[in-house]
């Protein structure tokens, strides 16, 4: 989300015209069924929680969440004009070993190693529905074989946004608990056995205060529900990070 405040060009050419692409490649190849990634900032600033799919999800607060939107809408249409099964993932907060380096684990993670002090925005009055690696890797693997297919009780009338007369459908996958920033701080510095000091930053411009998923569909589709606990999966983290770092 915050490099596209930076460069939203980025995200033009990877998330539209790259998945253009893939829709592209998945007709002309007659793929069976398309599973991408989504993402929770589609969400936007809603307050209603948790979030479930039938949600109305028009008002994103960061561009990189509209072209996650739009990426919807694509395979919306293309499984509309071409039969193509396609499923879109929502994602929220994943963490794990092998982690993005812009994310917080990691940041957080080397600050807290090296006794610098970390940024933590909206004075740290934020939360998170935090998703262990594996719980989103389970996810994924159970509805590849899944494949999206028309809804038969799609009303017309009051549209399902997360369904459709289409063969296409859309998930959150979450941890079902939404985790203050503050006590998630803490639990990293529990597993690192380090602790630094925190610097209370105002809320950061595309940010959005709290994200809680709903994953009962997901559960009624595939039988999955995610279940690592913070601790458990952020001492996995933790163990991981410093033999890969090499930090002691």
């Amino acid at each position: 989300m915050r490099y596209s405040l930076k460069n939203p060009l980025a995200y033009v050419e990877s998330n539209l015209l790259g998945f253009t692409n893939i829709l592209e490649a998945c007709r002309n190849a007659g793929i069976g069924h398309l599973v991408y990634a989504s993402t929770s900032s589609v969400y936007g600033g809603n307050t209603k929680l948790p979030f479930g799919e039938s949600d109305p999800v028009d008002h994103p607060v960061s561009f990189y969440a509209a072209t996650k939107k739009a990426n919807e809408l694509m395979a919306h249409a293309y499984s509309h004009l071409y039969a193509l099964p396609t499923t879109g993932l929502r994602f929220f907060t994943v963490y794990g070993p092998w982690g993005r380096p812009d994310m917080s684990p990691m940041l957080f993670a080397h600050a807290i190693m090296e006794g610098r002090p970390i940024e933590v925005f909206n004075g740290g009055d934020m939360a998170r529905d935090f998703t262990y690696v594996e719980d989103i890797v389970e996810g994924v693997v159970r509805i590849v074989d899944h494949p999206a297919a028309p809804d038969p009780s799609f009303d017309r009338a009051a549209p399902d946004a997360a369904s459709s007369t289409a063969p296409y459908r859309i998930y959150n996958i979450g941890g079902q608990r939404s985790i203050n920033l503050l006590d998630y701080i803490a639990t990293l510095e529990k597993v690192l056995g380090h602790t630094t000091t925190k610097v209370m930053l105002p809320m950061q411009a595309g940010d959005v205060k709290t994200t809680f998923a709903d994953t009962s569909r997901i559960e009624a589709a595939v039988g999955f529900t995610p279940g690592t606990a913070l601790e458990d999966g952020l001492r996995i983290f933790a163990d991981w990070f410093k033999s890969y770092y090499r930090y002691s």
